[in-house]
């Protein structure tokens, strides 16, 4: 029986109209005077301290403790400042079936698994009005490997739900390769979505358990049983 289901964030539950990938832009020109990285960058799927590490070697900054600190201090404002002037959207499908899943007389338990820090999936999920139906999750600011944070959102969810999880009883559902290969690290099932930046044949190549152009395409039967 499935008892977790983890989700991504970005290209899975929403989309930020551009606000998360301008964020980092506005952070790095207005605490380092660097211009013109963030548009170098391939984010899809990436964990947020990978992301900032990149832009600094581009930009010539050390990867200081102090200098990511630094980032992710001003990134929080920037964030919520451009999500408020930019046209996001909440995926289709996703209250629907995020609900299908809790109307059920066992629900599994909701929680995210995502590259980005905690504090950035909380504005952008809050600004959503989604933040309030995940119970448990992991972030970048339990590690920059997406593997490690898979471990991270399997031990949180065990020590709520009071039961070690088995690999089989964990759902991760996400739009990249990278959400696919984190499930594989804990041996949960993988379902991966077309929307966002990955391709069906991406997609495909790593053979997800399910691949469904959107969440409104779910069998909630089938995957919970």
């Amino acid at each position: 029986m499935l008892r977790a289901v983890f989700f991504d964030v970005d290209g899975t539950l929403i989309r930020t109209g551009g606000a998360g990938k301008a964020a980092f832009a506005y952070t790095l020109s207005s605490v380092f005077g660097v211009r013109n990285v963030a548009e170098r960058i391939h984010f899809a799927g990436r964990t947020d301290i990978s992301l900032v590490r990149e832009m600094f070697t581009l930009g010539g900054i050390e990867p200081t403790k102090e200098n990511f600190q630094r980032f992710f201090d001003a990134y929080p404002f920037w964030l919520d400042y451009l999500l408020s002037r930019t046209r996001g959207e909440v995926i289709p499908g996703v209250r629907e079936f995020i609900g299908a899943l809790l109307a059920r007389p066992d629900p599994p338990l909701i929680g995210l698994l995502t590259g980005n820090i905690r504090l950035g999936a909380e504005i952008k999920l809050r600004h959503f009005c989604l933040w309030e139906l995940f119970k448990t999750g992991a972030f970048a600011d339990d590690g920059e490997d997406r593997a490690q944070i898979a471990q991270c959102a399997r031990y949180r969810a065990s020590q709520q739900l009071h039961k070690e999880l088995a690999g089989h009883e964990i759902l991760v559902v996400g739009d990249t390769p990278h959400d696919i290969r984190c499930a594989r690290a804990i041996g949960a099932k993988a379902m991966a979505v077309l929307t966002g930046g990955a391709t069906r044949v991406q997609l495909a190549a790593l053979k997800p358990d399910w691949l469904v152009e959107d969440l409104r395409r779910v069998n909630i039967e089938e995957i919970v049983r």
